[in-house]
């Protein structure tokens, strides 16, 4: 690592009067770092047995913090969530999303059918038939769609 002075690029070690080291290095240290402080080869063992304990530990706690979270935020969703139970052939109406080509504005309405419910699959994913006999070609979720009442 060199020094940007006035005189032009002169090393760091002439400059500071010690070797550049890396973060990195100070926090795991290196072969380097490691003869400079002329440690013996147990104790460098020992240390470095230690600092990959501390890292598991570290390791292990910010696995036991994500999963607490993952189940705090599951908890908090599924507080929002309606269970919807449709049966065959029960009459439904299908939302319209902004992004689909029967949205024509905010006055056009927001859902579209009736559909009549063909087969109810797993996790609440519906297959929709139209009244005149044809099968929607996209299984759509229960949270886009509700009951008609005639």
């Amino acid at each position: 690592m060199t020094v940007r002075t006035s005189t032009g690029e002169i090393p760091y070690l002439l400059f500071y009067g010690t070797e550049a080291v890396i973060p990195t290095e100070v926090e795991i240290p290196s072969l380097r770092i490691i003869q400079e402080a002329e440690l013996s080869d147990a104790e460098w063992i020992r240390n470095r047995y230690e600092q990959l304990a501390l890292i598991d530990g570290k390791r292990m706690n910010t696995v036991c913090h994500s999963q607490l979270y993952y189940n705090r935020m599951a908890r908090a969703f599924n507080k929002k969530v309606r269970s919807r139970q449709f049966t065959l052939g029960q009459l439904v109406l299908k939302q319209i999303f902004p992004h689909q080509d029967e949205a024509k504005g905010k006055f056009s309405p927001s859902w579209q059918g009736p559909y009549m419910v063909y087969r109810v699959l797993t996790g609440g994913a519906l297959i929709l038939i139209e009244m005149d006999g044809e099968i929607w070609p996209k299984t759509i979720n229960s949270d886009a769609v509700k009951r008609y009442y005639v």
